[in-house]
């Protein structure tokens, strides 16, 4: 089974570490946002979206990269994001827009993130020391999940 995961991971590199990590236990190619424009993601059986969540939103380069991408009909993807605070689904704009392409969204998975953005500055941050192995142990799970084993 082919993986390939556009990804956005900045300042901490959270969502790398965790991509990092389901890399682990499932062969994936990782690609930034930037290098997946030049790749033709049609030719992978499931393909992930990632990104931190920067003020509420996922990476806009995620965003604009989804909007614009030509993916198959019935495209299996998922999507993996890490937030300081956890307080809503934030994929649920990406979810919709993958849908209205007609691809189907297999999966989420997200986790806590080390986060200094913007007031949290102010006080050294929030989530310190995330994602810690325990987020990697159900990281490398969901990973697994996703190909069809079990951990």
């Amino acid at each position: 089974m082919k993986i390939a995961v556009v990804y956005y991971s900045a300042h901490h590199k959270n969502t790398f570490k965790v991509l990092s990590a389901m890399k682990e236990v499932a062969d994936m190619d990782l690609f930034t946002v930037e290098q997946a424009k030049y790749v033709d993601l049609n030719g992978y059986d499931i393909i992930g979206f990632a990104s931190g969540i920067y003020m509420n939103k996922f990476n806009s380069g995620i965003i604009n990269f989804v909007k614009h991408a030509d993916l198959n009909t019935g495209k299996a993807t998922f999507i993996v994001y890490t937030c300081g605070v956890p307080y809503r689904d934030y994929a649920f704009g990406l979810k919709r827009m993958l849908k209205k392409k007609n691809c189907e969204v297999v999966g989420c998975f997200k986790c806590r993130g080390f986060d200094t953005a913007g007031i949290f500055a102010k006080i050294g941050g929030i989530a310190k020391g995330r994602p810690d192995e325990y987020d990697f142990d159900n990281a490398r799970a969901f990973a697994a999940h996703l190909v069809g084993e079990s951990l």
